[in-house]
């Protein structure tokens, strides 16, 4: 996709590090450099302003990716695209049947309504909840992965979507400063909103996050 529209060696394109290793690669192996953009705290998709920020006179294209379920906003990156010459790329979600959506959203709501003690989703426009990704607040810091554990325990499948931000991992490791894809990959949680889940599996999901109350003691 990059070397065919024209990206190539001293390049440089712009990519969020919050998941989607893959993209960075492919940007490595188009021969360009990958410099890493801070994401919105709301959508999880890169942050326009912090992509202006990024660009220099190297930066050939931004590859911006639809995150959970959530649309980036392409309106607004591709006018930074045409502000600066640049080349403004999608990668999108697999999209699913509308009816499988339709209960998503259904089950999303239902825990947007009962939920207490995480930050719930912003739904905003056109989110399909591919993932609902909730916030766990930390007591002074993150406890989100001691919550995950007792959430297990209680039955309830869940995971961290984002383990390890792409700015973190040895081979991409930049002295970069993306405080909120920091906070999103130690805080960000994905509960089940699967259609086939029943009420009962619904009532449980909130029974036990509930009872948390996202005040556990910080995880070590």
């Amino acid at each position: 996709m990059l070397r065919a529209a024209g990206v190539g060696v001293g390049d440089e394109v712009v990519v969020p590090a919050f998941g989607s290793v893959e993209v960075a690669e492919a940007v490595v192996l188009a021969g360009a450099l990958p410099v890493f953009a801070d994401i919105d705290p709301v959508t999880y998709c890169l942050d326009v302003f912090a992509v202006e920020a990024a660009v220099t006179p190297r930066t050939a294209a931004v590859v911006a990716i639809h995150r959970f379920g959530r649309p980036a906003d392409i309106g607004r990156l591709h006018a930074v695209g045409q502000r600066h010459g640049l080349l403004v790329l999608e990668q999108g979600e697999s999209v699913a049947p509308y009816d499988e959506i339709a209960q998503r959203r259904e089950r999303a709501a239902y825990l947007d309504a009962r939920l207490r003690g995480v930050l719930t989703p912003d739904g905003g426009d056109g989110h399909t909840y591919q993932q609902y990704v909730v916030r766990v607040p930390g007591n002074g810091r993150p406890d989100r992965d001691a919550f995950a554990r007792a959430l297990r325990a209680k039955g309830v499948e869940c995971r961290v979507p984002v383990k390890t931000p792409v700015h973190r991992l040895p081979e991409y490791r930049r002295c970069v400063s993306l405080p909120e894809t920091e906070r999103a990959a130690d805080e960000t949680l994905a509960l089940p909103v699967e259609a086939s889940l029943t009420k009962r599996d619904m009532q449980r999901v909130v029974g036990a996050c509930n009872a948390l109350g996202g005040l556990l003691q910080p995880a070590f």
